[in-house]
């Protein structure tokens, strides 16, 4: 096993199981499937296919050993793959009606494009049957699960929000206090520069971390509503009047230079934009929770001194969003294939209901440094000794737990079309070639493509 660093790519591919407190992850596997279990057929047999990597990897072969040592006369048949080959793999299978029973994935656009193709269950009715179920995971975690108003996926697996993080010393230095409100944030940019520190860093050459700002100020300024007529196909729903104003505050902070110099030529796989927030070359960063464990790991005694601060996005002054919503991976997902046999219907649920979630599950992704999509997850956290990283992860909990609305990212929640002209025309947002108006033509005439 070679240690790859952690990072928002590595995180979509292994979904982040040690986002929290791990600086690597581990990852296995070879080119083509792994079994474990057992084949990917077999008559009798539901059949599920997952991603290699760990830790993620070895708490979902537990699960299904779990269930199929408790449940003889129903089993569930894994296959592992790597990530490119997964998706691949699972596109051609379900388009041939010869896909796995239960559907891992990520929900949003992909879910999307199985639930219009009759591709999967409707699982409404069934998540109300199981009402003690469904009210242990966040509520947050379903609107990716949802489409047209029915939840077709359950949410399993961890939570990871975007975060706002901040230098304390060098806060200290230049005798400011951290924002409470986008006034702050533009209130602040001018004085770190004085004092010849970058206000924010950005790893703006890799695009989606420029869009994590978009995402908070579409939410903040709009409200949820904005991003959901987009994702529900509502014509010129780029055009709205908050996305334009979010799109002109975004470019007012880049014209005031609230970013490090020649941030579009910097990449967040190299982490260099990390660096440049614990070295003190930036006050602040916006970025995802799976970086703190990498700059744990890498920023000397930034995390364990105690220099490394983090909130929720603040308000923006005048603004319809919740300053309680977030952005980011609300949850992984699993749905069930609508081609499978009742029986396989039925293994894959008492699957979903019994083994997913449990409590060994839980204690599981715990001690791998994230937060499960689940409140029995709060009482695990007392077991954490380090106080940095029971801090830290209270705080991903409570942010996870307490949104009314967590948001998926952007470019897996459209498309890929939709999500490809997304990201280049941030990045000439951000370059500052294209305005506003420009942004949202372009973006309005891929709606529902």
């Amino acid at each position: 096993m070679d240690p790859i660093t952690t990072s928002r790519r590595n995180f979509l591919r292994f979904t982040a199981g040690a986002a929290g407190l791990a600086a690597t992850l581990a990852a296995c596997g070879t080119s083509g499937p792994q079994s474990s279990g057992g084949s990917s057929g077999g008559a009798g047999s539901a059949t599920y296919w997952f991603l290699t990597g760990q830790p993620q990897q070895a708490i979902r072969e537990a699960q299904v050993k779990r269930f199929n040592d408790a449940n003889s006369g129903t089993q569930i048949k894994s296959t592992e793959f790597q990530n490119d080959a997964f998706k691949q793999k699972i596109k051609t299978a379900i388009g041939a009606a010869q896909g796995p029973t239960l559907i891992w994935g990520w929900g949003g656009g992909g879910l999307k494009s199985y639930v219009d193709a009759g591709q999967v269950e409707d699982l409404t009715d069934w998540m109300g049957q199981n009402a003690a179920l469904k009210s242990s995971i966040f509520p947050s975690a379903f609107g990716a699960a949802t489409v047209n108003g029915k939840i077709y996926a359950m949410p399993v697996e961890t939570t990871t929000p975007i975060v706002l993080y901040w230098n304390k010393s060098v806060f200290e230095k230049v005798g400011v206090q951290p924002p409470a409100s986008w006034g702050d944030i533009m209130d602040l940019v001018p004085k770190f520069n004085a004092a010849g520190i970058a206000p924010f860093s950005l790893g703006g050459q890799s695009r989606w971390t420029n869009m994590m700002w978009l995402e908070f100020l579409f939410d903040r300024i709009g409200g949820s509503e904005v991003f959901q007529n987009i994702f529900d196909g509502k014509a010129n729903g780029w055009s709205d009047p908050s996305a334009i104003q979010a799109l002109t505050e975004m470019q007012n902070l880049i014209k005031a230079n609230g970013f490090i110099k020649g941030f579009s030529s910097i990449t967040a796989d190299s982490n260099a934009d990390q660096a440049l927030l614990y070295t003190g070359k930036a006050a602040m960063m916006l970025h995802g929770a799976w970086t703190y464990g990498s700059m744990k790991a890498d920023g000397g005694d930034f995390v364990t001194g105690g220099h490394l601060g983090y909130m929720n996005f603040p308000p923006v002054d005048g603004g319809k969003g919740d300053p309680s919503d977030t952005v980011g991976n609300p949850g992984q997902y699993l749905s069930i294939s609508s081609k499978a046999t009742d029986q396989d219907k039925d293994t894959a649920k008492k699957f979903l209901s019994t083994s997913t979630l449990d409590d060994a599950s839980v204690d599981a992704w715990v001690k791998s440094g994230s937060i499960p999509v689940v409140t029995t997850a709060k009482a695990k956290l007392a077991s954490v000794t380090d106080k940095n990283d029971a801090a830290w992860l209270n705080f991903v909990y409570d942010t996870s737990a307490n949104a009314k609305t967590f948001a998926q990212s952007w470019d897996q929640a459209l498309s890929p079309t939709a999500a490809e002209t997304l990201l280049d025309n941030i990045a000439k947002l951000f370059q500052l070639s294209i305005s506003p108006q420009q942004f949202a033509s372009s973006m309005n005439a891929v709606i529902g493509k």
